[in-house]
């Protein structure tokens, strides 16, 4: 009776953290990240960091990520909270030269509930530290606008997205890292994706993917070669 007392608390320890990694979804990338290898000599490891919009990078524009050292780390509709959870396994791990840290606008639209915009930014903030502590330039990217999101009535993310931005664009000058403003090359000019660039206001076409690919890598031609 006392072991099995001793096994069931054990349990209970562990419920928090196996929740935890559950809600992070450490498991989507754990074969592919295992099965990576370290960077090849002279190799520039690029990770893209983000949600559906970064996900559907590879299936949509996945010409941008053949025969390149790029890796699409990328689960949809997650926040900038489970992005952090997860930065070390799916970002730091792999050793990457530069990760594009894309994220937030699935905080905006409360898919995890109201959380202050700061908030957003500081786990933004978070993972740009972690990967400069450990030898990875971060690219902090602008989110990129929306006029409104399908999924969430009542939300306005025209107004809320460029309040972000201006964070995280101060943010970045003063720690002098890489800020990518898609915002203002995808822009309508009312805050909200092109006509062309999305199929509903939010994600994107594969013009859309086509625009993000040629801003993704003027913003790679700013680095040194490795």
């Amino acid at each position: 009776m006392k072991q099995l007392l001793i096994l069931f608390f054990i349990a209970l320890l562990m419920i928090p953290e196996a929740s935890a990694q559950e809600w992070a979804n450490f498991g989507r990338f754990a074969e592919d990240n295992a099965a990576l290898g370290a960077p090849a000599d002279g190799e520039r490891r690029v990770v893209f960091m983000g949600d559906s919009i970064t996900e559907g990078w590879s299936e949509l524009y996945p010409d941008f990520f053949e025969d390149q050292p790029f890796i699409n780390r990328g689960i949809s509709g997650q926040v900038t909270a489970q992005m952090l959870l997860r930065f070390r396994e799916d970002v730091l791990d792999l050793n990457p030269s530069i990760v594009f840290i894309l994220a937030g606008t699935n905080d905006i639209a409360l898919n995890q509930g109201p959380i202050p915009l700061e908030t957003v930014a500081g786990h933004i903030e978070s993972m740009a530290e972690l990967a400069w502590a450990n030898g990875v330039d971060p690219v902090i990217c602008s989110v990129l606008p929306a006029s409104h999101y399908p999924w969430r009535e009542g939300v306005d993310p025209s107004t809320e997205i460029p309040k972000l931005n201006a964070m995280l664009q101060a943010y970045a000058q003063k720690m002098g890292f890489r800020y990518l403003d898609y915002f203002g090359a995808m822009t309508d000019g009312n805050n909200g994706l092109q006509a062309d660039l999305t199929s509903d206001a939010v994600h994107l076409t594969e013009a859309g993917y086509a625009r993000l690919s040629e801003l993704a890598t003027a913003m790679l031609t700013t680095f040194e070669p490795k």
